[in-house]
């Protein structure tokens, strides 16, 4: 049931030395490309990462905040063709809560690391610098990156006891 995905999805930052099985990648994958978008433009693309020398250069995109995908077997950088689409963020945004909820199914798990509006260094944006390691062309934005890995820390789910209901609202705020 997915309300239970949504109750154990925790952010992991600290992966098993295991690989990921292709299968698994290729359903996380699969699943990006099914995220909804705007209009159906689909301005998104998607670059995985297996390759641990590159894993390592993406861990240094930014500081603090991004050393952990060292560790992580899997990386994800959501992109997106801003040219495509004024909406390309929220796009961008609903398929890396998909490839998050991907990973919980499938026995992973994952952490989303903030790359838009970020710096790498202080006159280079974190997208930059990533643009550059992955070869990506300048159209494209960079949303985020997402570690993926067999966890190696547990985090209890979220409980129904501790939702802040009074966040929610009924015909008027």
């Amino acid at each position: 049931m997915l309300l239970d995905i949504l109750k154990s999805r925790r952010s992991i930052r600290k992966f098993q030395n295991k690989e990921i099985e292709q299968e698994k990648i290729d359903t996380i994958l699969k699943s990006a490309l099914l995220a909804p978008s705007s209009r159906s433009i689909r301005p998104w693309e998607f670059v995985a990462v297996t390759n641990k020398e590159i894993i390592n250069q993406l861990s240094q995109s930014r500081d603090p905040g991004s050393g952990f995908l060292a560790g992580a077997p899997l990386a994800v950088a959501v992109i997106a063709d801003h040219t495509l689409s004024d909406v390309w963020v929220e796009d961008a945004s609903i398929a890396a809560t998909i490839i998050q909820l991907t990973a919980q199914d499938l026995g992973l798990g994952s952490c989303w690391i903030q790359v838009r509006e970020r710096f790498h260094k202080e006159q280079e944006t974190a997208g930059d610098y990533i643009r550059e390691v992955l070869g990506i062309p300048g159209q494209y934005c960079v949303e985020c990156l997402i570690a993926i890995g067999y966890p190696a820390e547990e985090k209890k789910p979220y409980e129904e006891d501790m939702l802040k209901r009074e966040k929610l609202h009924f015909d008027k705020f």
